[in-house]
């Protein structure tokens, strides 16, 4: 029964739970473990987890390698199939309707001891894909383990509580009192933390942890690409990455559409592979539409960097550019809220008085403010100024834009949050001279490389060199000083979008 070819695969036509609980392809699980050694589907001893299961449909396609794997060893096909599930193959659901819907995709039975399950061993109906009811942990406002708001969470019983069993304990061994070979899945990604808005804190990163302690052999986990070099509270997480070198493989899709097709998930996705025993360098393989376009063994971390570049043809330019040891542009850049105005300020005039005389540069319309109005960096409103949307435009597809158009902020005004200030600079001919170095493709790509979500904050300017701005800049002139080949150029052009405009 488990060489079924479904046409067409009910679980490649699942919609998402949402962004944050992703269902995976059929064909995306399958890439996954063929990075895993072939021989691990040869072993009656090799023993499988998805601690995160949703459709089931990692535990199902890891069984129907044994089942052909474990051919000879096995040669009645029921005992084989439930030697499988017995001995080799476990899950953890997320929640109680998806217990049941991996039960019905691994064992063909929402009940492990069914009628028409496929495996006549099981005593019971969770079989070896449990499901437990967890409670949050609160300890002011928030769950120890997963940091998700109580505010938000605390459940009556008749309420999904998404507190995921895996990591919602401290000894997460103790589960299936077992050791396992391979842990493989794809997490939920995040939870409300109860900040303003759609504030919400990543959870991905607590499941690979959570995995680790384990101590497996191999590991392979899909999850949002933001750990690069963002995400809120993700610093530990992301130096404990970079600087392991058990990681094999790496496979990177900029463009979330290429893996989850219909999903736009900002930065990207990536799975990976990591392994005990593996000691060395990581293979980084881009994906692009259907192929993978590149692949480089190379180090996850730069020497004297903190963030992963994702891009193997962007290394050679950054090291160049790096070589020239000149001051990173972000140190005139501001950080958030700049004149101390959020983007939803109300308090000013649409038109000009003795009163409200600062010109203010926001979210829609225009208007003025009264200097008092401004809690920040007061200084900077008698200067010139450069001024850029904090959100970069556009999704994650290519060639982009990265950011959009800066504006010439003249004296006498201010922003609200909606823009970062780059300044203050001494003349309006260094500000335009500014401007035009923000739009060129060279300046775009640099800001690229550390960029990973929607925002584009101070420290996304990190990698981008400052420049003489008396002089005009232009892609020409910089792909001159820093040596950038015909090949990096059209390289930088599949990725950014060129600008036809000038400030003068």
């Amino acid at each position: 029964m488990l060489n079924i070819n479904y046409n067409p695969d009910v679980l490649s036509c699942l919609s998402n739970l949402s962004n944050d609980e992703v269902f995976t392809p059929p064909k995306l699980v399958n890439e996954m473990l063929d990075m895993l050694p072939q021989e691990l589907f040869q072993n009656k001893e090799t023993t499988f987890l998805d601690p995160v299961t949703k459709s089931g449909v990692f535990l199902r396609e890891i069984a129907k390698r044994l089942n052909e794997g474990l051919k000879e060893q096995i040669p009645d096909q029921q005992e084989r199939i439930n030697h499988i599930f017995t001995k080799q193959v476990y899950g953890i659901a997320i929640t109680e309707l998806t217990s049941l819907l991996a039960r019905r995709s691994t064992y063909c039975s929402k009940y492990a001891n069914g009628k028409y399950s496929v495996c006549t061993d099981f005593e019971n109906e969770q079989g070896n894909i449990k499901y437990e009811r967890i409670q949050h942990t609160w300890q002011n406002g928030k769950c120890i383990y997963c940091g998700a708001s109580e505010s938000e969470y605390s459940r009556t019983d008749d309420l999904e509580t998404y507190a995921y069993q895996f990591i919602h304990t401290d000894e997460p061994q103790n589960i299936f009192n077992m050791k396992f070979d391979v842990i493989i899945g794809n997490p939920p990604y995040q939870l409300s933390d109860g900040g303003a808005g759609a504030s919400a804190k990543p959870i991905y990163d607590k499941f690979v942890s959570q995995a680790k302690k384990l101590k497996p052999r191999y590991l392979s986990m899909i999850i949002p690409a933001r750990w690069y070099n963002g995400g809120k509270g993700l610093n530990d997480f992301r130096s404990e990455m970079l600087n392991d070198n058990r990681f094999s493989q790496l496979h990177d899709f900029p463009n979330t559409n290429d893996c989850f097709p219909g999903l736009n998930i900002r930065g990207g996705v990536c799975y990976f592979l990591w392994e005990k025993e593996h000691n060395d360098e990581c293979t980084i393989h881009t994906h692009k539409e259907d192929k993978i376009i590149s692949s480089q063994k190379r180090a996850l971390l730069e020497e004297g960097n903190e963030i992963f570049i994702r891009y193997n043809e962007a290394i050679d330019i950054y090291r160049k550019v790096k070589s020239f040891e000149e001051k990173p542009f972000n140190q005139i850049v501001s950080s958030r809220k700049p004149f101390g105005l959020p983007t939803n300020f109300k308090g000013f005039k649409k038109d000009k008085d003795k009163d409200n005389s600062i010109h203010l540069y926001r979210f829609g319309d225009n208007g003025y403010v009264n200097k008092n109005s401004i809690t920040k960096n007061d200084q900077f409103i008698k200067d010139w100024k450069v001024l850029v949307p904090k959100a970069s435009p556009g999704d994650d597809s290519y060639p982009h834009l990265i950011l959009s158009k800066p504006i010439i902020s003249e004296p006498e005004s201010c922003c609200t949050e909606t823009y970062i200030l780059v300044g203050p600079v001494a003349n309006k001919k260094r500000a335009n001279n500014v401007a035009n170095y923000m739009i060129t493709s060279f300046f775009r790509f640099m800001v690229l490389l550390a960029k990973s979500t929607q925002d584009v904050t101070q420290k996304t300017y990190q990698f981008v060199p400052a420049q003489n701005f008396d002089e005009k800049w232009t892609d020409d002139k910089l792909y001159d000083k820093y040596g950038i080949t015909q090949k990096e150029q059209l390289f930088i052009d599949t990725l950014i979008r060129k600008m036809d405009y000038s400030y003068e």
